[in-house]
């Protein structure tokens, strides 16, 4: 049986997406990866279009509730994104292992939309890193 990874964070709207698209790219059919929001809002423009630029297809990418996964999935790994996420992360029942990676949230820098593009890009490449690093943990490497 394959391992299976939620990826949580408030709005599950750019980071966890992020990080659930590098490990699809990476780990192809090894491993099960999801993402989802405490609060979902709508995929991100700014973190479809960066992902798009380092080979990541979002187009059937959309923001899913936690709600969706309590009660019918079980995943070895939930991996919170964010301190909010963190915080509130609710208990899933067999999860094997809880980590926490603290990103800052590229949707909350205000500037230019170059300047936005580019705080996209910069949280893009840490998910980026830190999937490739997971990935190898756990001897999945990319």
């Amino acid at each position: 049986m394959k391992p299976k990874v939620l990826f949580l964070c408030t709005h599950n709207s750019a980071r966890s997406q992020m990080a659930e698209a590098f490990v699809k790219k990476y780990a192809g059919d090894r491993i099960e990866a999801k993402s989802a929001g405490l609060e979902p809002g709508r995929l991100n423009v700014f973190a479809k279009r960066v992902m798009e630029e380092a080979g990541c297809d979002m187009s059937g990418h959309y923001a899913k509730d936690v709600k969706e996964f309590l009660s019918t999935e079980h995943f070895g790994y939930v991996i919170t994104v964010c301190a909010q996420a963190e915080e509130r992360c609710p208990i899933f029942p067999g999860a094997a292992i809880r980590l926490h990676w603290p990103l800052e949230d590229p949707a909350a820098f205000e500037g230019t939309e170059e300047a936005r593009l580019a705080k996209f890009r910069e949280i893009r490449d840490l998910i980026d890193a830190r999937v490739k690093e997971w990935l190898d943990e756990i001897g999945l490497s990319a």
